[in-house]
């Protein structure tokens, strides 16, 4: 009887310092609280970026591109939800930027009330932004790298509120916890072609948003959730984003990630 055996001295070549020279960086709402702290990172580590934001938005994109510049930054208008916007951005962005090599889907919308007064159209925009959206682009995405033969790394936020209940948030948990269900089939469908398909699902992070909608006793209560104490930061999400863009977490797909100072664990 033959038994295999393997050379435990070998390495898979993991590169610690997490470098991103030359990957192209897909990042839908690109101009928000999460994907700026993670844009920030990944240019560091030599990325060149392709933002992704919506009509609405495109008053602050002289600001963001003062901050983060030009030269290994492209900007491209669309909405999310539109399917042939979506198709003709991402080969724009293969004719101006080449090979898409990292998509992470930041782009969420979220309007909190109770489940009896929340209306279709509250409903139907939640599914739109935070469920159709990344649907939309992760596919568009993939089409890309199974295309090119080069593999890739698909990251999607989505958020505690995916795993556990929280009052108000119906629709918002919906579209979230859907894009769990969505996220393993596409891992499962595409790790032949060495794409990996990860969640990450934080807390409340202290982004504009995050702070008005969570300031004042109703935030003090929230904490009082959280074993650690507190909220999330910004740069906390995006070292996460950043360590699933690196070939750190090749080994990795189909997960969800909780950065929720152990919220989810009571």
């Amino acid at each position: 009887m033959s038994t295999n055996q393997y050379d435990v001295n070998l390495r898979y070549g993991v590169d610690t310092h997490l470098s991103l020279e030359g990957k192209v960086v897909v990042v839908t709402g690109g101009f928000g609280g999460i994907a700026m702290a993670s844009n920030r990172m990944m240019l560091e580590k030599g990325a060149h970026l392709a933002l992704l934001y919506p009509q609405f938005e495109s008053a602050l994109k002289q600001q963001i591109v003062d901050e983060l510049g030009e030269r290994q930054v492209s900007y491209f208008e669309c909405d999310v939800t539109c399917p042939s916007q979506v198709v003709d951005v991402f080969r724009q962005v293969e004719q101006q930027c080449g090979q898409i090599d990292i998509l992470v889907n930041c782009a969420g919308y979220v309007h909190l009330e109770p489940a009896v007064e929340t209306s279709f159209e509250q409903w139907q925009k939640n599914l739109a932004v935070n469920l159709t959206g990344p649907f939309l682009c992760s596919q568009a995405a993939a089409r890309s790298m199974i295309a090119r033969g080069r593999g890739g790394k698909i990251i999607n936020i989505a958020s505690q509120a995916a795993s556990i209940a929280i009052d108000n948030h119906c629709a918002y948990t919906s579209a979230k916890a859907g894009l769990l269900g969505m996220t393993k089939v596409m891992a499962k469908e595409w790790a032949p072609h060495r794409i990996n398909v990860n969640t990450l699902s934080p807390t409340v992070v202290l982004t504009p948003m995050g702070e008005k909608a969570w300031r004042g006793e109703k935030g003090e209560e929230m904490k009082k959730l959280i074993p650690l104490g507190r909220f999330a930061y910004t740069d906390e999400i995006a070292a996460a984003i950043l360590f699933f863009s690196s070939n750190g977490s090749d080994m990795i797909t189909g997960a969800d990630l909780m950065i929720d100072g152990g919220f989810t664990i009571w």
